[in-house]
């Protein structure tokens, strides 16, 4: 094994020294705990940019969000200076999440390198999103080094893992590294194998300027920060640029790399990947995927990002309506360092006014809500998820459904619509062979079509299965991970639109519709959700004066009904005996009464009845 030495980072302010040869920009992606963010810690130690005090955990895991769930959300850059055979190499790390909902985090990463590290637990072997995130890297065209953690664990199986990495991927098992990030074992190598099976980043610093914006975040102090990977020529402080999307020109105000916190250097130069900021005050200004080049020197552009196409959209309403011009700018902020958000204003008759937003999935709006409410002190009501559909017309034309308030009455049904369609995923499930009969019956209980499963290896099988969108965005993962006992594994990918007989839930409360509660189902589903939904309202529904009817109805056609019995006060308590008329007159003036006042009572529904409602029931 070659010498290793790590170099004194404080001398290096100038990075004009490391020519594209000298360069190696890698990621690192895996499944869901598997010790992305501990293998990140360990390199950061090793190279000196973080000193080796037996605390760093997750060092790169820098929001709330994240330390509180232990699980990456954001990706992260780090640069570090390290020494191999006597040449000095510059290494920009991308820790990157390993979840489902952030696959749009781990695609923009890989667009700023030139190999990733696939980091497979020694255990637990290949799970689902470390064949969605192989795949992810090699459509790019990235070298993929395969490394076994967690081989030091009594569990752990390293010689099973890395044949089903070869069987899966047709990575010789051989060429496998084998190591342990919280231990430290087997991490010398790790570096060495990036710098030599993995290609430097190509370009050249005689081309004129041009970068990749590929993240954002917002700073109170400098406004936008842009991070970026220089793909040909040079800046540095005092440059003016210009953004290829919106042609406006800035001025660099400073340039640096993250180590891991944002440090300053002279410049920044082909190949490499740091922060530039420009003076962009507003939001809207910083689309991502955007190409930027000097100031009358203009380059073609990119190709960027495709869009991330939202999955689950759900309804952002602020509790305080006063707090609606503070929470539409904490949206854009939040929006700006997570550009898969899609945000919409709606307005609703019961909440006012609020945000449709689309997310990648019901963990991302969860986490979403969470760094609202934690980084912006935001207080808000998210209505309960829905998914997009599409509703086919009988002249032709396609319309997208994002909130059930869009979604057509009765008559325009029967008279105007020729087919209702939903979204359908093609989802890949992982799990031990013994749980393959309760698999069957959860993907077949939510609509699901087998497609088709394989032995991965003598214990695990792999399941292909069609899935509608809906039924995920419910309870569909809590009951996978409570049937395999926690150990499938689960990840899916879009798979277009099918007709399906979709039907409106309407909640009606003494024959007024509620908006904010409308759903959007299959046929087949709504019997069972409205007796639920009429029998959560009848709890939280405070009691008046008057009866208070419970209705839901799909499509038209009432489902299910309870009653919120009246208050009633005892007229008759005055009458000590007598003729039984003279009670009967008392309590016909209450009835009377009582039909006046439901005439012109109106049910107001209170926040806490909303909250519950919108929380499925245990």
């Amino acid at each position: 094994m070659n010498k290793l030495r790590v170099i004194d980072r404080k001398k290096e302010t100038d990075i004009s020294t490391y020519p594209p040869d000298l360069i190696r920009n890698f990621s690192i992606i895996a499944h869901i705990d598997h010790g992305k963010s501990t293998l990140a810690d360990r390199l950061l130690e090793l190279t000196g940019v973080i000193s080796k005090t037996g605390k760093n955990k997750q060092v790169l895991d820098k929001l709330k969000v994240e330390r509180e769930r232990g699980i990456t959300v954001k990706a992260q850059s780090a640069s570090m200076f390290y020494e191999y055979n006597g040449q000095k190499y510059l290494m920009n790390l991308i820790d990157t999440p390993g979840h489902v909902d952030f696959s749009y985090e781990v695609s923009r990463s890989l667009a700023a390198c030139q190999g990733t590290i696939l980091l497979v637990d020694a255990a637990q072997g290949i799970q689902a999103q470390t064949v969605a995130n192989f795949y992810l890297a090699f459509g790019e065209g990235l070298a993929v080094v395969p490394m076994l953690n967690k081989v030091d664990l009594p569990t752990a199986e390293p010689e099973r893992a890395a044949q089903q990495i070869e069987s899966t991927f047709e990575i010789d098992a051989s060429k496998i590294l084998h190591m342990s990030a919280k231990t430290g074992l087997g991490v010398d190598a790790v570096l060495p194998s990036v710098i030599e099976n993995m290609p430097p980043p190509s370009g050249s610093i005689d081309q004129p300027f041009k970068a990749l914006l590929f993240d954002t975040w917002y700073d109170k102090y400098v406004g936008v920060v842009c991070l970026m990977a220089i793909k040909d020529g040079s800046i540095r402080k005092g440059d003016r640029i210009v953004s290829n999307h919106s042609k406006q020109k800035y001025e660099v105000t400073e340039v640096g790399i993250m180590h891991p916190e944002p440090s300053p250097t002279t410049s920044l130069q082909v190949g490499q990947v740091g922060y530039i900021t420009c003076n962009m005050k507003s939001v809207s200004e910083a689309h991502v995927g955007d190409t930027f080049y000097r100031d009358k020197h203009p380059v073609e552009a990119l190709p960027g990002f495709v869009p991330a196409k939202s999955m689950v959209f759900a309804g952002v309403f602020p509790i305080d309506a006063d707090e609606f011009a503070r929470l539409d700018e904490s949206i854009q902020k939040l929006t700006l360092n997570d550009s898969s958000v899609s945000v919409h204003k709606e307005t609703s008759a019961a909440l006012g006014q609020g945000w449709r937003l689309g997310f990648l999935g019901t963990l991302h709006m969860d986490v979403f809500r969470q760094r609202l409410e934690e980084e912006y002190d935001a207080s808000i009501l998210i209505t309960a998820p829905t998914v997009p559909y599409q509703i086919k017309y009988r002249d032709g034309t396609t319309r997208f459904i994002r909130t059930p308030a869009d979604f057509p009455d009765v008559h325009t049904m029967q008279d105007n619509v020729e087919s209702t369609m939903e979204p359908f995923v093609l989802a890949t499930m992982i799990f031990p062979e013994r749980y393959l009969g309760q698999m069957l019956e959860l993907c077949t209980l939510h609509r699901g079509e087998i497609q088709n499963h394989v032995y991965i290896d003598e214990a695990r099988v792999l399941l292909k299965c069609r899935l509608p969108m809906a039924e995920i965005v419910s309870d569909f993962f809590d009951k996978l991970k409570s049937k395999s006992q926690g150990f499938a594994s689960f990840d899916y990918e879009e798979a277009g639109y099918e007709a399906s007989d979709l039907v409106k839930m309407e909640v009606l409360l003494n024959n007024e519709a509620v908006d904010a509660l409308a759903s959007v189902m299959h046929r087949s589903s709504s019997v069972v959700a409205g007796r639920d939904m009429a029998k959560r309202l009848r709890e939280v529904i405070r009691r008046q004066l008057f009866d208070i009817i419970i209705q839901t109805a799909a499509n038209g056609k009432v489902v299910a009904r309870e009653t919120v019995k009246q208050l009633r006060k005892n007229v008759t308590a005055k009458c000590y005996g007598g003729d039984i008329t003279r009670k009967m007159k008392l309590l016909n003036k209450q009835k009377e009464g009582k039909k006046r006042m439901k005439k012109f009572g109106k049910v107001e529904l209170p926040q806490e009845a909303f909250l519950t409602v919108m929380t499925k029931s245990e």
